[in-house]
């Protein structure tokens, strides 16, 4: 270990220990959440309802940031400045989990509590659009193949795309990079449309390894056609308002509370719903997570209370107000692993 970790490692137990034996006696009374804006409708749903049913404790404040930023805040350390819980629309990464290790953040709870689709939309009155990740990647891809070589991008429209498709100037809303629905456009559109084209192959054949050929796959356009939206989905709904012709990328829970407002895109062939997603038909899924600080359990008040309740039959289940919202459940088999996992408290 170099003397820099070292000195923080030691720095993180001092805080962490001071936190659990003075804490209790001035503990914040309120559970603190941030990260993904795809769990936030959930987060909000379930600390509304926990506030009325549990009046001892306080409502729990959640706000945004998405997934990379609330758990940049979750792995700032352990006390009573710090969030109790990270929401996140991906696993954490090896680099996070060092990064809260260092912090002092050393026992963390997962808890995986739904699926969610991401889904292509654009403007209700337009046309109807059947994608490929291939489409994907020769609208947006920073290299595209041309005549089997490797130019940039010439394409202006969705037109030169896909002759199928309208002669729109190509305009994608797409998650910025602190988004873990980012990262999810990225793998399982960007550059799965990267190998179905070839670029993939020709990337590695032009002496790149297979490593930088994959984040080269991933790279979009910066000529103002693909536009990175850092908000969340409403801020991407109100700039597709503003330009009819524009696609966006959202959630499947937002685009089915916003049906009057959306027309849903195909991806493979297979409209996005709840039961495409449950059976894994529907290719651009994820499971979505919150994180707990277990340092912080029995010292906030609630939150360990918050966690049982988020991942209850009457909450997550299949006839819950999740679900109701638009969250695909766990199997019931997966469901109750994670329920015994979290009345464990098992750490990753």
């Amino acid at each position: 270990m170099n003397v820099k970790l070292k000195t923080l490692t030691m720095a993180a137990t001092i805080a962490l220990a001071a936190f659990s034996v003075a804490g209790a006696a001035h503990a914040r009374d309120q559970i603190q959440i941030a990260g993904s804006s795809t769990v936030l409708p959930y987060a909000n749903i379930v600390a509304e309802q926990f506030g009325q049913t549990f009046p001892q404790f306080k409502t729990p404040v959640v706000e945004s940031g998405g997934s990379g930023g609330g758990l940049k805040q979750f792995c700032g350390g352990v006390g009573l400045n710090q969030i109790d819980i990270a929401n996140s629309s991906r696993p954490i990464k090896e680099d996070e989990k060092a990064a809260c290790a260092a912090a002092g953040v050393t026992d963390i709870i997962e808890v995986r509590f739904g699926y969610d689709g991401i889904v292509f939309a654009s403007d209700v009155n337009g046309p109807e659009f059947a994608f490929t990740p291939a489409d994907w990647f020769l609208a947006l891809g920073t290299n595209v193949p041309v005549d089997g070589k490797l130019v940039e991008n010439p394409n202006k429209t969705w037109k030169d795309v896909n002759a199928s498709f309208p002669d729109w100037k190509i305009t994608a809303l797409i998650p910025g990079e602190k988004h873990g629905t980012r990262e999810v456009f990225e793998e399982k559109v960007l550059a799965a449309g990267c190998k179905a084209t070839g670029a993939l192959d020709l990337l590695v054949a032009s002496g790149l390894d297979k490593k930088d050929a994959e984040k080269a796959c991933v790279r979009v356009r910066t000529d103002g056609a693909s536009v990175d939206i850092d908000g969340d989905y409403t801020e991407t709904l109100g700039r597709l308002q503003s330009n009819k012709q524009a696609i966006g990328v959202f959630g499947l829970s937002f685009y089915e509370n916003n049906i009057d407002k959306l027309r849903v895109a195909t991806i493979g062939g297979v409209s996005p719903s709840v039961a495409s997603i449950a059976s894994g038909e529907y290719p651009v899924s994820r499971p979505l997570f919150f994180y707990v600080k277990k340092a912080h359990i029995g010292v906030i008040p609630g939150l360990k209370e918050y966690a049982e309740y988020f991942l209850s039959d009457g909450m997550a289940g299949p006839d819950g107000p999740l679900a109701e919202y638009g969250l695909v459940p766990l199997p019931a088999d997966e469901h109750e692993a994670v329920k015994a996992d979290l009345a464990a408290g098992k750490t990753l």
